[in-house]
C-alpha cells in the first residue's frame, strides 16, 4: 500500500499547499513577552531537551535563556532572548500544560527512543509528507541531512516505499507508515519484514512515533505556524 502524493515534481508542486497551509498568518498569536509566566521556565528546558537530542539551531538559545533565569547569564537581555523564541514555543505557550507533556514524548522519541536514529526520520519525513505539512518537512529535512540522509534520499522519500533504491528494511519502514496512514494499522507483511531487523521495543516505538509526528503535523497546520529561519517548508531538500 503506497500513497502518490509524492512526484519527482514535488518540490515545485508545494506551493499551493503552502499558501492554504499558512494562509495569511498564525491563527492564534504568538504569547507577548509580557504575558509570558512561571510556566515558560518548565517549557524552555522541555524543548532544550528535545532540540539538544536532535542538535536544533534553537538548542543553544534555550540553553542560554535557561542559564539566564540560574543567574548564569545577564539581566538585560532576558526579554529580547524571549521575544526572540522561535514562534512556535511562544504559540504553544497559550496551553502550556498540555505543551509540556506532548513535548516530554518528543523527548522520549527523539533523545531516548529505541529506533534508529535514521529510521526514525525516514518515518518523520514520510508522515510529514503524507500530512503536507510544511513546518514538520521543513526542519526534519534538516534533520536528517545531519544524520547524514542525502537529499536525492529526501527527494525519494517524497515518492514512498515504492521509489527505486531503498533497501528491504528502508521500504518497510516508509510502507509501515504509509499503512498507518491510511489504513491505522501495520500489515501482516510489512510487520514480518520489520521484525526482521527490530526488536520488540521498537516495533512498539514505531507506530507510536508516525502518531506523534501526526498529531505534530495536525496542529502545526492548523496553527497555520509560520516557518521558522532557515526551514524552506515543502521545498526543502
Amino acid at each position: 500500500m503506497t500513497n502518490d502524493t509524492g512526484s519527482a515534481s514535488a518540490a515545485d508542486d508545494s506551493t499551493p499547499r503552502e499558501a492554504l497551509v499558512l494562509g495569511d498568518g498564525p491563527r492564534i498569536h504568538p504569547l507577548r513577552v509580557e504575558e509570558a509566566t512561571d510556566e515558560l521556565m518548565e517549557i524552555m528546558d522541555r524543548m532544550r531537551l528535545v532540540n539538544t537530542a536532535i542538535d536544533s539551531r534553537d538548542r543553544q538559545q534555550l540553553t542560554e535563556l535557561i542559564a539566564h533565569q540560574t543567574g548564569e547569564a545577564p539581566v538585560e537581555d532576558l526579554v529580547e532572548r524571549i521575544r526572540n523564541l522561535p514562534e512556535i514555543i511562544r504559540t504553544m505557550l497559550r496551553h502550556p500544560r498540555l505543551f509540556v507533556r506532548h513535548a516530554d514524548i518528543g523527548v522520549q522519541l527523539l533523545g531516548h527512543g529505541a529506533l534508529p536514529a535514521r529510521d526514525r526520520e525516514l518515518a518523520i519525513l514520510r508522515i510529514g509528507w503524507l500530512c503536507q505539512a510544511p513546518y514538520e518537512w521543513g526542519e526534519h529535512v534538516l534533520v536528517a541531512k545531519k544524520l547524514g540522509i542525502t537529499s536525492a534520499e529526501i527527494e525519494r522519500i517524497t515518492e514512498g516505499s515504492s521509489a527505486p533504491s531503498w533497501n528491504e528494511h528502508e521500504q518497510a519502514i516508509l510502507r509501515a507508515t504509509e499503512e498507518l496512514y491510511e489504513d491505522a494499522m501495520i500489515s501482516d507483511a510489512t510487520w514480518a519484514t520489520l521484525a526482521k531487523r527490530l526488536d520488540d521495543r521498537q516495533l512498539i516505538e514505531l507506530p507510536i512515533l508516525v502518531g506523534q509526528y501526526q498529531a505534530v503535523a495536525y496542529y502545526q497546520n492548523s496553527l497555520r505556524l509560520r516557518l521558522h529561519d532557515g526551514n524552506r517548508g515543502l521545498k526543502a531538500r
